[in-house]
């Protein structure tokens, strides 16, 4: 197998912190999307969506969708489970995942790459240049806003994002907070729970992956 990555993008985090946890090593290939690499007729050959990450299988085979990268490696590396062990658990967890992404990751995005310098012309990853638009960046820090509220709310009903133990959904808020701090927007510090959470899920060792 081989991993498209690229180590300063968030996107891909998600999946290095989830390869991290199930202690799997792929050989990694960089891909420099600070120079646009990804753009490229080469890159576009491994993936026409112009995005990162890519899992390419021995098979020939390439997935280029983070969750199902994820499920891939849950799959084919059971231990520990990351995405529910029965099928109820599995559901919340699936549940919580994709709120976490709907208003958190997708929030950040926009409030990033909608205000960048560096991305005037490339407010949407992919092959296409769409312009920014600033009220779309506006938006996303209050969406953050809300998400940083609600999420130390359900950090009050459990450990964990989805419930007692650790999961994807977890690996998701902790990306998605991180990507929110490279605009200063931030959780506030009366947020107890979140800040709690927080600091125990970036102590782990796999969020340094």
């Amino acid at each position: 197998m081989k991993f498209y990555d690229c180590a300063t993008a968030p996107s891909p985090r998600r999946v290095r912190i989830f390869l991290a946890e199930k202690g799997v090593a792929l050989p990694t290939v960089q891909v420099d999307l600070r120079n646009n690499e990804q753009l490229g007729a080469a890159f576009r050959a491994v993936n026409p969506e112009a995005t990162v990450p890519v899992l390419e299988l021995d098979s020939g085979t390439r997935i280029a969708d983070i969750v199902a990268i994820c499920r891939y490696i849950e799959e084919t590396h059971p231990r520990p489970p990351l995405m529910g062990v029965d099928a109820e658990d599995k559901a919340v967890v699936e549940q919580r995942l994709h709120w976490v992404e709907r208003e958190g990751f997708q929030a950040a995005g926009d409030a990033f790459r909608n205000a960048a310098r560096g991305l005037k012309d490339r407010a949407l990853p992919g092959p296409d240049n769409y312009a920014q638009i600033p009220a779309l960046a506006e938006r996303g820090g209050a969406r953050l806003a809300r998400f940083f509220e609600r999420l130390d709310q359900r950090l009050g009903a459990s450990e964990f994002v989805a419930g007692p133990r650790y999961t994807i959904a977890d690996i998701t808020a902790l990306v998605s907070i991180d990507f929110a701090g490279w605009i200063k927007l931030q959780p506030p510090p009366e947020l107890t729970r979140l800040k709690r959470w927080h600091e125990a899920v970036s102590a782990r060792p796999s969020a340094k992956a």
